[in-house]
């Protein structure tokens, strides 16, 4: 599946704005993490962009990534993949495993938070967000309260890297499209 094959995908299924702009930075953070690692930048971006695309269509457990995943495979979609796709919902039971899975489980619920951390701006402008704020924001827990924070923390674990250092690489990965995230 190309990208332009994925966005179309997302497209069918997501009709929400937030939802659209959710997967457009996860891919974002996919692509920008790829590209440190070495990996291609292409299945990154594109893991990252389907990861939610059934969520709206299938917003529960039982259906969330599931559904998904089998949509994915009647599309002949690479298994490691649709693999990683579990893995970003912790309740799936899906082991992460690979480098792409750890890294999407990292960036996703990240991206939220850093998408209503820069909406309370006055500027509302990624440009003028600092880790320190983003950071303060993450302690506050009726901020984005849907944001699960534990999640945040297993995923810096679960990469090897330091909060602080991620946070502000997923930003930067953000501001590469801060036109399209509306921000």
């Amino acid at each position: 599946m190309n990208r332009e094959q994925a966005w179309e995908l997302l497209n069918e299924y997501t009709q929400k704005d937030s939802l659209i702009k959710h997967a457009l930075a996860v891919e974002a953070a996919m692509r920008s993490y790829a590209k440190k690692f070495n990996e291609d930048e292409d299945a990154w971006g594109i893991v990252g962009l389907l990861h939610d695309f059934d969520y709206e269509k299938y917003p529960t457990a039982q259906d969330h990534p599931f559904r998904g995943a089998e949509i994915l495979r009647e599309k002949g979609v690479d298994e490691n993949w649709i693999k990683a796709i579990l893995g970003h919902a912790d309740y799936t039971g899906v082991e992460r495993d690979t480098l792409m899975a750890k890294t999407l489980f990292a960036v996703d619920e990240l991206t939220g938070m850093i998408t209503a951390a820069t909406l309370v701006r006055p500027s509302k402008k990624i440009d003028d967000l600092t880790v320190k704020s983003v950071k303060k924001k993450l302690k506050d827990k009726a901020f984005a309260a849907s944001v699960n924070r534990d999640d945040i923390q297993k995923g810096v674990d679960e990469l090897g890297v330091d909060l602080s250092e991620h946070i502000q690489f997923v930003i930067d990965a953000m501001k590469s499209q801060a036109e399209a995230l509306g921000l």
